[in-house]
């Protein structure tokens, strides 16, 4: 075709029967995460990616896709994650199981038509570069926790300062220093808005999450306090920090780790408690399931006996360490009301370090020993953390440590991410553009401000 040019045809492979699109939801309690994986048959054998929908769409490479006969197991490292299923007669359905720093959750993968596929809502609050303050990677050392090293980003306004700072701490599970979720980043939008108002900001990646070292999976509460006190220590370190005014900003599990730093360390100036709880772990779970379930649709007398029963297993789960004493103890006060795989599920769960220590750990010890400035934020709609069931023991541990300098305010409409919201349900998270409510941002920023 005009001047010849070098060709060389290689035999293509064969699609197998796992080639194409394969669409799943895992279930975290509320909220629904979707996975899709696109698998193609090479000369070199399977190759596929994973894209979560939810998560900003980011396409991620698999490390290695085996299939034996119907069994087909995908790893990934760069994530520590790992899919294990079994494909169905008709070749349209792969039922198995995603495991991933914790203990395996079913899994069921879809044939699908990727092109139909909504991937990302538009999140118009995302800070766009160049930034009009400075932005540094960071990573410093936990003394004491060998091995954590937890790997940042510190916002500086510009000029000399020294400037007022905060470290954000995340909520539960494994989270970057974004505090990414269902494709929305709050701690990146949160810096941005305070480090634009004059405050410095430091943020992680929790430990064995992204870029920091360390094992997330056997960490508790309490490891990750020690994490956010090596953060308050560095940011000690910076001549840009003004060492008398540093705070902590907590979101959920965060705002439980905030008073628990703050009770033993009175370097920190304020803290603000993003949908802290006040009571044990235990109840705000069974509340949160009710409330949930609620809002699917649930008829109250039934959710209201779901939530009996999450407690039920987890004051069970308090008295008694041994899985299988346990499982038989379950099966005997549960069995006629929660199906078996459930009870093997809800086990599997609760024997994990953060989970035992979560259950059994009463906030309200933490606040009644805080003096310093707090500020108790809280959504109306918010199911995981219900402000009718934390506020009021938040504000009587705070008056009980004589703390003269609290507030709490619950902000209407909004969500557990404090999103403005229909319903509050988690399953509204992704569908939501907002990031975080305005009216949230600048209540932290200017009551960080005052102080």
């Amino acid at each position: 075709q005009g001047q010849p040019l070098p060709l060389t045809f290689k035999r293509a492979a064969q699609a197998s029967a796992v080639d194409g699109s394969w669409l799943g939801a895992l279930d975290l309690g509320g909220i629904k995460l979707r996975l899709l994986f696109q698998i193609t048959s090479t000369p070199e054998g399977l190759q596929a990616t994973l894209k979560s929908l939810d998560q900003g769409g980011v396409i991620i490479p698999v490390t290695s896709i085996k299939q034996d006969d119907a069994k087909v197991t995908i790893e990934i490292n760069g994530i520590k994650g790992s899919f294990s299923g079994t494909l169905d007669k008709d070749l349209a359905t792969m039922e198995g199981t995603w495991s991933q720093n914790g203990p395996p959750m079913p899994l069921t993968l879809k044939k699908t038509d990727a092109e139909k596929l909504q991937t990302v809502v538009p999140h118009p609050q995302e800070p766009k570069k160049p930034y009009p303050y400075r932005s540094e990677d960071v990573s410093y050392e936990n003394k004491s926790a060998p091995g954590v090293t937890l790997a940042a980003t510190l916002t500086l306004p510009h000029g000399k300062g020294p400037f007022p700072a905060v470290l954000l701490i995340t909520g539960s599970g494994p989270q970057d220093r974004d505090e990414a979720l269902l494709g929305h980043r709050p701690f990146l939008v949160l810096s941005d808005y305070l480090t634009r108002h004059g405050i410095a900001v430091l943020r992680a990646d929790d430990r064995g999450v992204a870029k920091s070292t360390g094992n997330f999976a056997t960490a508790t509460t309490a490891d990750f306090a020690t994490d956010a006190e090596a953060g308050i220590a560095y940011l000690k370190t910076r001549p840009e920090i003004n060492i008398h005014k540093i705070g902590l900003i907590g979101h959920s599990e965060g705002a439980v780790i905030a008073p628990m730093v703050t009770a033993h360390n009175h370097d920190v100036a304020f803290i603000v408690m993003m949908a802290g709880t006040g009571v044990p772990g235990d109840a705000v779970l069974a509340e949160q399931a009710k409330l949930i379930l609620e809002a699917k649709g649930v008829p109250a007398e039934k959710a209201a006996r779901q939530g009996q029963i999450q407690l039920e297993v987890l004051e069970l789960a308090k008295e008694e360490k041994d899985p299988a004493v346990l499982e038989k103890k379950l099966h005997e006060k549960l069995g006629a009301e929660v199906p078996e795989a459930q009870i093997g599920a809800a086990i599997q769960t609760i024997n994990t370090p953060w989970m035992r220590y979560f259950i059994t750990y009463d906030p309200a010890m933490a606040l009644s020993k805080v003096t310093c400035p707090v500020l108790v934020l809280n959504g109306e709609k918010d199911l995981q953390v219900s402000p009718q069931q934390n506020l009021p023991v938040i504000r009587k541990a705070l008056e009980a440590a004589g703390n003269k300098h609290f507030e709490i305010v619950e902000l209407p409409g909004l969500n557990h991410l404090f999103q403005t919201a229909k319903t509050g349900s988690p399953a509204e998270y992704s569908q939501i553009e907002e990031t975080i409510a305005p009216v949230a941002l600048d209540k932290i920023a200017s009551w960080i401000l005052k102080q």
